[in-house]
């Protein structure tokens, strides 16, 4: 049996970074989560510094992987099941804030296949200029009441049902009722 001889540490800066990074976290918010400091985190990715065991124990904990990853060993197998923190759900607000679309679809598929949780205040209107031909969504009433105007017409939905139409010309979605309205809108690109 032969043994390895090591001469250097570990490079965990890259490690660090990339797996920082496919999270989306900046280093404030890993720097919170592992109660590490934001300069501590810098210098190690910038190799200026190696962490003892504890911090690469603290690190592998804030980002949910192995410290054997983190260290650069082999790779712990991915989760059967993907989980979005709340928090990390992205949103976008109308410029009144009436409106509110979480992004609930991953980012590979925008452009392809969208879906939203839609909140619309009293008075709010989503209001969309034309998508490309052949485009449709699917709007479906969670709570309150919505009115969608596509295609020349215009519908009320309620809570519980859904409306299917064409978004390849101007169209709008509108809370005309006298509380807040929420729904799953799905997008289907062509």
């Amino acid at each position: 049996m032969s043994v390895q001889q090591i001469d250097t540490p570990p490079n965990v800066g890259a490690t660090l970074q990339s797996l920082r990074q496919a999270q989306g976290l900046s280093l404030d918010e890993l720097s919170r989560r592992a109660g590490v400091s934001k300069s501590m985190l810098s210098q190690i990715e910038r190799n200026q510094a190696n962490p003892t065991v504890a911090v690469v124990w603290r690190l592998a904990n804030a980002l949910r992987v192995e410290m054997s990853e983190l260290l650069g060993g082999e790779k712990a197998a991915a989760p059967s099941i993907e989980t979005v923190p709340a928090h990390q759900t992205p949103s976008m607000s109308s410029p009144d804030g009436l409106c509110q679309l979480r992004i609930l679809g991953p980012i590979d598929l925008a452009g392809q296949f969208e879906w939203y949780q839609l909140t619309i205040q009293p008075g709010g209107a989503l209001e969309s200029a034309a998508h490309e031909p052949g485009s449709r969504e699917h709007l479906s009433v969670l709570s309150g009441q919505m009115e969608v105007s596509a295609a020349g017409g215009t519908q009320s939905l309620k809570s519980g049902e859904t409306g299917r139409y064409a978004v390849d010309g101007p169209h709008a979605i509108r809370n005309a009722g006298n509380e807040p309205a929420v729904g799953l809108l799905v997008v289907i690109h062509p």
